[in-house]
């Protein structure tokens, strides 16, 4: 009966195995290197085209800082401007306000039927006394004024009947009472203070 020995041929099968697994392992490990090398340009790409983008956004946003802070100082100026035109419309309708103001009074006068006695303006409280025909004149009066631009409100304070005995006729002497262009109403915040400060007094 004839032995092989098959020891060594085992042995060369076993260590053959050992480095083909040690091959598949080398593989491995050099594709997944390889990946993590793609994987980190593809990352390290993203990220400088990130940056760009940053970068490119920081200097957008400059300009629109700068476009911002323009607008800002147009509107200041806008503002200031506004407020210097609101100065000059006032001192000129100061300046020809009482013109106009006497003018449209003596337009709403009632021809031969109503005579002014005293005209008194102070800030823009204007106080008118006179005589009428009737009662019908006055009232006549006062809607002409209401029609007026330069009075904002007609208030009548008193109207009384005299007889004039030498004419035997009857007038009505009356006290107008009339807000104008230049009146200003006090504040709210003026009104209370006022009012605090009287009820303190009591």
């Amino acid at each position: 009966m004839i032995k092989i020995n098959l020891f060594p041929f085992r042995a060369a099968r076993k260590r053959e195995n050992i480095r083909r697994q040690i091959g598949y392992y080398v593989a491995s490990v050099l594709i997944l290197l390889a990946f993590m090398v793609i994987y980190f340009q593809k990352l390290n790409g993203d990220l400088n085209g990130l940056q760009s983008q940053e970068k490119n956004l920081q200097t957008e946003l400059a300009t629109y800082q700068e476009t911002i802070k323009r607008i800002n100082e147009l509107d200041k100026r806008t503002q200031e401007i506004r407020a210097k035109l609101a100065v000059i419309k006032e001192l000129e309708m100061k300046k020809t306000g009482p013109v106009h103001l006497i003018d449209e009074i003596a337009m709403a006068v009632p021809k031969d039927k109503l005579w002014l006695n005293s005209l008194n303006e102070s800030k823009g409280s204007l106080t008118l006394t006179g005589t009428a025909m009737d009662n019908e004149t006055v009232a006549l009066f006062m809607t002409n004024l209401e029609k007026s631009e330069y009075v904002s409100s007609v208030d009548l304070q008193s109207a009384k009947l005299r007889s004039l005995s030498k004419f035997n006729l009857n007038v009505s002497d009356f006290v107008l009472n009339c807000k104008t262009y230049a009146f200003k109403p006090k504040k709210a915040s003026q009104a209370t203070n006022a009012g605090g400060k009287q009820k303190r007094k009591s």
